[in-house]
């Protein structure tokens, strides 16, 4: 991978726009977008992949169509906050494919989880299966999501315009 970061000028914030709406867009419909010829939009986008701006691109799939319906944000406070408790943590957490998403937290709780599974007897034994018997686990707090209000893996841009070549 490439140590230097591509100059985010317009046209390349505008790819990158372009991409997080819909990454299988051709090199032809991103350079028409964007006002470049083929040749250059497409050495914007390697240089994208390379620096790792673009880390991948994946398929978005609907957790309901996949029989996942409850959806669930878990805080989890640890004992004690060293190194090798939190190493023994985020190591567990890891095996988990059902815990979609992980942060380690300021605040209250030590952790931030999400969970997706198939029903409340599928988390229940998550937590009491697995999450209590992970070592310097002290608590763990669960809300369920009723509904999602938005949800988006663009990352914002707007803070990147002017700042470019």
């Amino acid at each position: 991978m490439s140590q230097s970061k591509p100059s985010l000028d317009s046209a390349t914030i505008r790819i990158l726009d372009l991409l997080q709406q819909n990454a299988e867009r051709s090199i032809s419909e991103l350079a028409e977008a964007t006002g470049l010829s083929a040749s250059p939009c497409w050495r914007r986008v390697n240089d994208l992949k390379e620096s790792g701006v673009i880390k991948g691109t994946v398929a978005l799939v609907d957790a309901p169509s996949l029989g996942l319906a409850v959806n669930v944000f878990v805080q989890v406070s640890l004992k004690q906050q060293d190194r090798q408790s939190l190493d023994i943590f985020n190591a567990a957490i890891r095996t988990k494919p059902e815990i979609v998403e992980c942060y380690l937290m300021t605040g209250e709780a030590d952790y931030m989880l999400r969970v997706v599974v198939e029903d409340l007897a599928k988390f229940q034994a998550l937590v009491v299966d697995f999450l209590t018997l992970i070592p310097g686990v002290a608590n763990i707090r669960s809300s369920f999501a009723l509904s999602q209000i938005k949800y988006t893996t663009a990352l914002p841009t707007e803070h990147l315009k002017g700042k470019g070549a």
